[in-house]
């Protein structure tokens, strides 16, 4: 039997989409006013996934403040209130899209936790715009 547990969390963060390789109008024609050379922001609302057996012992999939305490070290001390071209080595040199930004939070997270939790990220951009990541 396995079971999903849920965290949602949220972050402010700005960020430019942005292909250096491309000419101003390129940019404007594929990444429209999220191309802007100010950047712009977005809050992001952030839903990490585990899914695993129930331990026994403690009838846990895997303890929620532990999860909430990993996702905070991982990835809100990094990304909230950051311009994330700027600020963050994740995306210096990576797009930051949402759904680069959905590996790459994924990528922070997995090392962390056990073989067996399969995990599952999913970032929303805006409402109505979000991706998801399995991995």
């Amino acid at each position: 039997m396995k079971v999903t547990v849920c965290r949602k969390e949220h972050f402010n963060a700005a960020h430019r989409l942005h292909n250096p390789a491309w000419s101003a109008e390129e940019n404007a024609d594929v990444f429209g006013p999220c191309a802007n050379a100010n950047y712009h922001g977005h809050n992001y609302e952030l839903v990490v996934r585990l899914t695993g057996g129930i331990d026994p012992d403690t009838g846990y999939v895997y303890d929620m403040k532990r999860l909430s305490l990993l996702i905070k070290r991982e990835i809100l001390d990094t990304f909230d209130h950051r311009n994330l071209n700027l600020d963050t080595e994740d995306f210096r040199q990576l797009n930051p899209t949402a759904e680069n930004m959905a590996v790459v939070i994924w990528r922070r997270l997995r090392p962390h936790l056990a073989a067996e939790l399969e995990l599952s990220v999913t970032l929303y951009e805006t409402e109505r715009n979000f991706v998801e990541y399995h991995g």
